[in-house]
């Protein structure tokens, strides 16, 4: 007994080390990524987004994609600005399809982290492969589901709105102990955090600027601080439970059962690789990591026999794991979110499927097994110092700094 306590415990150590091991690889890129997601909500509204998002034909897509690739890599939060823009008459080519899903896939704090990770053709591939998702997604919501029942999913929409915060769009509860309030003359505004009031006043204060102005000015730039900050407190719980399931799974789970899972059969077949496509895609349900924190444990799938393909649909499952599911369920209905996830499942597949014939036809997938990326390792620590410092005058302008000021916006506000 002596011996499997010690054998359990030092299987516990190393898969915290392999944890540790990948926070440490890509902490810089997430701070980078956080920082220029913090900047673009800064300088691009919703309201702004939702107006020219109201068509159903390329530029409404194009935009659609492009405002999500731009937004925050939260898949809670993605689905919550999703919801606004819909409620607020974004079509569902345009929210549902385009932004929803280039604002957790195609974000670059994940094509960073896979970057690093996995190496640059699985971050060409999230591209190419997303956009062919968001395209195929489109033509689903287009010319398959009855036009009709998108209207009555907007209807339970706005018939059944919770209260959100203004910051970030994550729901709140308004009756919960902890809860972050401010009065203003529009009535009591809810947040989930005091960097999202913080950062939701402050940008009340310049609503009437221009984006140049923002752009120009420390105010500006205090303000993407913070709201960099949001994304942190987003998206955390979500990143140290993917590096924590990707390395305590990479050590105790041997090598032959998932031999035994991807090998349903021959290798390289046709067969194989829709295999793979739709247990990967499992696995993203099941697993209920979302967004960057399926790349840790992306890298432990693909190190362990997956196809191509496989990966890039377990990737592209963070918006049907259950708990999004249920949110659906909540904002437009029960027959909305099983359209939704068989949806955004069978493109998943069918999109992990194509890349890897594209990229097999290209010669661009790598060895099997083979992970990382191709920045020089030694920077590592040089770059993490660097933006370690970056995350602390943000932390510092965020909780820190012009505490009068802010005390003073805030009664500016009420």
């Amino acid at each position: 007994m002596e011996v499997g306590r010690v054998t359990v415990t030092e299987t516990l150590v190393e898969g915290l080390r392999l944890a540790g091991e990948m926070g440490w690889e890509t902490w810089w890129a997430l701070v980078l990524g956080f920082t220029i997601a913090g900047a673009v909500e800064t300088f691009v509204s919703e309201e702004r987004m939702s107006a020219v998002l109201g068509g159903d034909g390329w530029r409404a897509l194009g935009l659609g994609t492009a405002f999500g690739a731009a937004s925050s890599s939260c898949s809670f939060g993605a689905v919550a600005t999703t919801k606004s823009l819909f409620k607020k008459g974004a079509s569902p080519v345009a929210a549902l399809a385009a932004f929803q899903f280039a604002s957790t896939n195609l974000v670059i704090e994940l094509g960073l982290v896979m970057w690093i990770l996995l190496g640059w053709q699985f971050v060409v591939a999230d591209y190419v492969a997303g956009l062919l998702l968001i395209g195929l997604l489109a033509g689903i919501f287009k010319y398959v589901v009855p036009e009709a029942w998108f209207e009555t999913a907007r209807e339970h929409l706005r018939s059944s709105e919770g209260v959100r915060d203004p910051s970030c769009g994550m729901e709140v509860d308004p009756t919960a102990d902890d809860v972050v309030t401010l009065d203003t003359d529009g009535g009591t505004e809810y947040f989930c955090s005091a960097s999202c009031k913080s950062a939701y006043v402050e940008s009340q204060q310049q609503s009437d600027a221009t984006w140049r102005d923002r752009l120009l000015t420390r105010d500006g730039w205090r303000l993407a601080s913070k709201n960099a900050l949001g994304e942190w407190g987003m998206l955390w719980t979500d990143i140290v439970a993917g590096f924590l399931i990707a390395g305590l799974i990479g050590a105790f789970v041997p090598r032959a059962w998932w031999t035994t899972l991807f090998g349903v059969g021959a290798e390289g077949t046709l067969g194989w690789v829709v295999a793979s496509a739709v247990i990967g895609v499992v696995v993203g349900v099941v697993t209920f990591v979302c967004s960057v924190g399926n790349v840790p444990f992306a890298v432990i799938l693909w190190s362990n026999g997956i196809a191509f393909g496989g990966v890039m649909s377990f990737i592209f499952a963070d918006l049907i794991v259950p708990t999004i599911d249920d949110a659906y369920r909540r904002y437009y209905g029960l027959r909305m979110a099983l359209t939704l996830f068989v949806s955004i499942f069978v493109t998943a597949v069918v999109a992990g499927v194509a890349i890897h014939y594209l990229w097999s036809g290209l010669g661009l997938i790598p060895a099997s097994g083979e992970v990382g990326g191709t920045a020089p390792g030694g920077y590592t620590t040089y770059l993490n110092a660097a933006f370690t410092l970056v995350f602390l005058g943000q932390v510092y302008v965020g909780y820190v700094s012009d505490a009068e000021g802010g005390e003073t916006a805030e009664s500016h506000a009420s």
